[in-house]
């Protein structure tokens, strides 16, 4: 743990098409707040496993298993820092909170847990206010295949092959329910752990990209970058058919559908 910061480690408690990876590419390009990503996923891809070092997630193998398995994570998200960096989803909390558990058996509450392993740490709630358009992007990205592109247009992330998207009032309303009650259930974590996070909205930064990492880097207790230097590396990816698709879904429960 370092004496001379405000913390040790940060948190970004996501959902999904919250701009968690703008803001993780945001950090990693200050030099000096780790290196953040998703290192606690149930099933992390091989690829990213192997660039991070990090032996097969097989709970089976046990505490010695799982302690290697922290250490190369937490090596991972410093990068070359001091400052620990993860991105969580909270359908993960439960992987990271049980692997925990695993190597610091009888602590009392996640939050000690975290802490245990973590030192200080920063939790940041990562949100987006309108989650009509929060479900709109994740079933665009869905049909799509596209989740990130560069502002230049360039493909930064592609999960399956090209196809047009079509909108789907069942499958946007599916993921409209699914996405509030994950955001709903970090604020009931944070709560029953006596956490009060720095709660960061997904349109303040969409708006303002190095205001709000200046806040961040506040909180962290390092130097934030000068404005002129903060230079987003992800595009926004709605469009008129998104906010197309927000009427027409707007229309269609009002009518009952």
């Amino acid at each position: 743990m370092r004496a001379d910061a405000a913390c040790d480690s940060y948190v970004i408690c996501a959902t999904p098409r919250t701009g968690s990876t703008l803001l993780c590419d945001l950090l990693a390009a200050t030099g000096a707040a780790g290196d953040p990503d998703s290192f606690f996923m149930t099933n992390v891809d091989p690829h990213w496993a192997a660039c991070w070092g990090l032996p097969p997630d097989d709970p089976a193998l046990g505490r010695d298993h799982c302690a290697a398995y922290l250490d190369a994570a937490i090596a991972a998200g410093r990068g070359k820092t001091p400052v620990f960096g993860l991105r969580l989803m909270h359908e993960n909390l439960g992987d990271l909170t049980g692997m925990i558990d695993r190597v610091h058996p009888g602590l009392p509450s996640d939050r000690a847990r975290f802490e245990t392993v973590f030192g200080r740490v920063l939790f940041i709630h990562l949100a987006r206010a309108d989650k009509l358009a929060q479900a709109v992007s994740m079933v665009r990205a869905e049909q799509t295949g596209l989740w990130h592109a560069a502002p230049d247009g360039t493909e930064l992330e592609r999960l399956s092959p090209p196809r047009e998207p079509h909108y789907d009032f069942a499958h946007i309303a599916t993921r409209l329910d699914e996405l509030a009650a994950r955001d709903a259930a970090w604020t009931d974590w944070f709560k029953r752990e006596g956490i009060v996070p720095l709660t960061i909205a997904y349109e303040s930064l969409a708006e303002d990209p190095a205001g709000t990492l200046a806040r961040v880097c506040h909180r962290l207790g390092v130097a934030a970058p000068s404005r002129d230097a903060v230079k987003p590396g992800v595009a926004r990816l709605a469009d008129a058919i998104s906010r197309d698709w927000m009427d027409r879904f707007r229309a269609d429960a009002s009518n009952g559908r």
